[in-house]
């Protein structure tokens, strides 16, 4: 299903705007919003109650703004052409229309205007929103059978990259049976260090330290110099004649040209650069956005985002605050 479908006949409704600032660091790889009024639709009841959304949260006047949206927006399943209220209220074989209707609550409630309703609801729900992004080849943790997977861009001297780095460690942690969490090295051109240190997490990856790398060269973002990435190294007990070998090698060059190549693909624009389920999501709505995204994605899986998880593994694969990104000149 496109998003032209459930575009067809919305009407027009007023909305207040402001836009989120955007701040970006710079470098280069290879390669408004408050609530309108809405409009009513003569032919539907001004509000809706749908089975399992709680719309208590809404004011009188949200709660009519949110039922004309579920009225008029198609269900998220190409093979469900009907309302979002109706595939609710029918209880249509599509698992993604209850999740899409507390969304919906949910951008009422922040204020957002139907421009930027329409657009999240666009990248959260639309097929043609997801990118396909290859995980083969790179540092991966969690289970491979995980309904949730989470693939950063990143680079390890990206000051935004080092303030989210410990909001996604405790995300998997606290997610570790169903969230798989995949790095792709992307140094930018405007930090000298970039390189290196991706360097040095390819050859910790090739010794199953890449994680404990990871987690030494965001702490010490400001510290990396090839001695200190040595001694990184050697702190985590690595051989280190293959640590220099490996951090020198062809195939490290592939590797972070694999994923240089492969952001340009995608046309990401900074560090760090996230996609759930190959959706991207903004780093800057932070933990809570994270936590409410997975949720998400968890219910439209059906898994309960609740359940105990089980401990977070403790080493790599061998085969992710208000923050901003590093961004590509």
């Amino acid at each position: 299903m496109t998003f032209a479908h459930f575009k067809a006949g919305l009407l027009l409704v007023a909305a207040l705007g402001s836009v989120m600032r955007t701040a970006s660091c710079h470098g280069q790889s290879s390669a408004s919003g408050g609530g309108g009024e809405a409009a009513k639709d003569p032919q539907t009841p001004a509000n809706v109650d749908l089975p399992g959304v709680d719309t208590s949260v809404l004011t009188p006047r949200e709660k009519t703004e949110w039922s004309t949206y579920v009225n008029e927006f198609l269900s998220p399943c190409a093979d469900t052409p009907v309302p979002i209220s109706q595939c609710v209220k029918e209880k249509r074989s599509c698992t993604k229309c209850t999740p899409a209707a507390k969304f919906l609550v949910k951008g009422v409630r922040d204020g957002q205007s139907r421009d930027q309703i329409e657009k999240a609801y666009k990248n959260r729900f639309d097929a043609t929103a997801i990118k396909n992004v290859p995980l083969d080849g790179s540092p991966s943790r969690g289970p491979e059978s995980a309904p949730v997977t989470i693939v950063e861009f990143a680079d390890f001297e990206c000051p935004f990259c080092a303030m989210f780095a410990p909001i996604l460690d405790k995300t998997v942690e606290e997610n570790s049976s169903k969230v798989r969490f995949v790095y792709k090295f992307l140094p930018l051109s405007g930090h000298p260090h970039g390189e290196i240190a991706a360097r040095a997490g390819y050859a910790a990856f090739k010794q199953g330290k890449f994680w404990e790398m990871d987690k030494k060269m965001f702490a010490n973002r400001e510290h990396l110099e090839q001695s200190d990435l040595d001694s990184y190294a050697k702190e985590l007990g690595l051989d280190m004649a293959k640590f220099k070998a490996d951090a020198n090698s062809a195939a490290a060059t592939e590797r972070i040209a694999t994923d240089k190549k492969l952001a340009d693909q995608l046309q990401v624009k900074g560090t760090p650069t996230i996609y759930i389920n190959g959706r991207e999501f903004d780093a800057r709505t932070a933990e809570s956005g994270l936590k409410e995204w997975i949720a998400l994605e968890l219910s439209i899986a059906g898994v309960d985002p609740k359940a105990a998880a089980a401990p977070a593994p403790a080493t790599s694969a061998a085969a992710g605050l208000d923050a901003s990104r590093d961004a590509k000149k």
